[in-house]
């Protein structure tokens, strides 16, 4: 008699932090026997990631897990939410179990209790490098949990807990299965990855049965032995920053860096508890470009935080003309529940947010068009992310997946997912580039 093997289905939400949690929680799954199933109805249980950090995701979250009840009715939930489990109970009782964030191994006791694993898994179910969320060609690297800075529009920390760096030896494992396996490039990602290391005070780890020191520098130095793209997300600017720029003006990883700066108003900034907040971030921005003219800076802002006057928005308004930042994202201010800053004086009414949000973006769109109009003419390495056989879409250095812009190819006949190739740029928008290969 042959048992059925036991089906989970698996449903992720939120960032990339997350999308990585639940890779980590699949891959597990799976080395264990377990199917991984993309409906509901062919399920024996559901698994729901999920994400807190503002209300609207609260809401995506709370409606992700009764759906999957109705349509199921054997869920566990995990994620940034599940710290909040007073907050998913209420709305959905009769949830199997909720966990934190980052909660592998809870989250395996839960299913072991309610869909036994299988008997006896002979054969390799994992590929190399794990389960992944995103194509084959990219993969998310993380490398700490949790923060030790206490912003006052984040509950990250309340979520995730202070700042927790992996072992460097563990990252760099992990790094090398993924080029094995075929990934193309790596994108960094944790709360502060300029702070990977604080709290083991850059003590040395293992890889290869060497010591390497545990500090975003030596870290980078690793990760571009591998020859892929390495791309830096969620990069506070300490002045340890500054250490990588030149293996970027190198071509030695990716000359990108992801800042979320959040505002350029220094009350504003100080109101928001954000670190570095007196540092002169314009003449570090400068001092960047002069080492590695190629540099992209990415960057995401508040508008109408609580106390914002308009001659802070103002700053904001002159900052972003000064800096010529290349892709930047912004959202007005919500309150997200547990913030410090919900009780700050001065709440900024929700037209003036968003009215500044539309202004704010009518001033970034100007600079986008001009940066890259520059492009034109211009031949540039593109990364692929689809293809037809006939037309094709990718990536160049300065795009980060699903976030950034593309590069759409009209003679895409032979291309494939995963492929770079040479491109010439003939036409551009607000946004996105042109181009037919060379």
């Amino acid at each position: 008699m042959t048992l059925a093997i036991p089906k989970i289905g698996f449903v992720s939400l939120g960032c990339p932090k997350n999308t990585f949690d639940s890779e980590r929680i699949l891959t597990q799954l799976r080395a264990e026997g377990y199917l991984i199933v993309p409906t509901y109805k062919d399920a024996d249980l559901v698994v729901v990631n999920t994400c807190g950090f503002i209300d609207t995701a609260v809401e995506e979250s709370l409606d992700a897990i009764g759906e999957a009840l109705r349509e199921n009715g054997k869920v566990l939930v995990t994620g940034c939410l599940g710290a909040r489990d007073n907050v998913i109970l209420e709305a959905h009782p009769q949830v199997l179990a909720v966990t934190g964030p980052h909660a592998a191994a809870e989250v395996m006791s839960h299913v072991h209790a309610h869909l036994p694993k299988p008997h006896d898994p002979f054969a390799d179910l994992v590929p190399p490098g794990g389960l992944k969320l995103t194509p084959r060609h990219y993969a998310y690297l993380k490398i700490s949990e949790g923060c030790n800075h206490r912003c006052t529009f984040c509950i990250i920390p309340s979520l995730r807990g202070d700042l927790v760096s992996r072992p460097i030896g563990d990252v760099l494992q992990e790094a090398e299965a993924l080029a094995k396996a075929g990934v193309k490039e790596l994108l960094i990602i944790s709360q502060d990855t300029s702070a990977y290391g604080v709290d083991l005070k850059y003590r040395p780890g293992f890889y290869q049965g060497r010591p390497v020191k545990t500090r975003m520098l030596e870290l980078v130095q690793e990760l571009s032995k591998l020859g892929i793209w390495v791309r830096l997300h969620y990069v506070y600017p300490y002045p340890s920053v500054d250490d990588v720029l030149p293996l970027m003006a190198e071509g030695k990883v990716l000359p990108y860096l992801d800042i979320p700066f959040q505002h350029a108003s220094r009350r504003i900034l100080k109101a928001m508890k954000r670190p570095a907040h007196a540092e002169n971030t314009l003449r570090r921005i400068e001092k960047w470009r002069e080492i590695c003219p190629e540099i992209v800076i990415r960057s995401t802002f508040i508008t109408g935080f609580p106390g914002e006057t308009e001659d802070d928005f103002g700053e904001l308004i002159h900052f972003l003309q000064d800096a010529r930042l290349d892709r930047v994202g912004a959202f007005p201010y919500s309150a997200v529940d547990g913030a410090v800053a919900n009780d700050l004086p001065d709440p900024v009414d929700e037209d003036v947010k968003h009215d500044r949000l539309g202004r704010f973006m009518d001033v970034q769109a100007d600079i986008s068009l001009e940066k890259l109009k520059a492009r034109r003419g211009s031949e540039m390495t593109v990364l692929i992310d689809e293809a037809d056989g006939k037309r094709a879409v990718g990536r160049t250095y300065a795009d980060a997946p699903e976030i950034d812009g593309v590069v759409h190819i009209a003679q895409g006949a032979g291309l494939r997912v995963g492929d770079f190739v040479q491109v010439k740029i003939t036409r551009s928008d607000d946004y996105d580039l042109w181009g037919k290969p060379i």
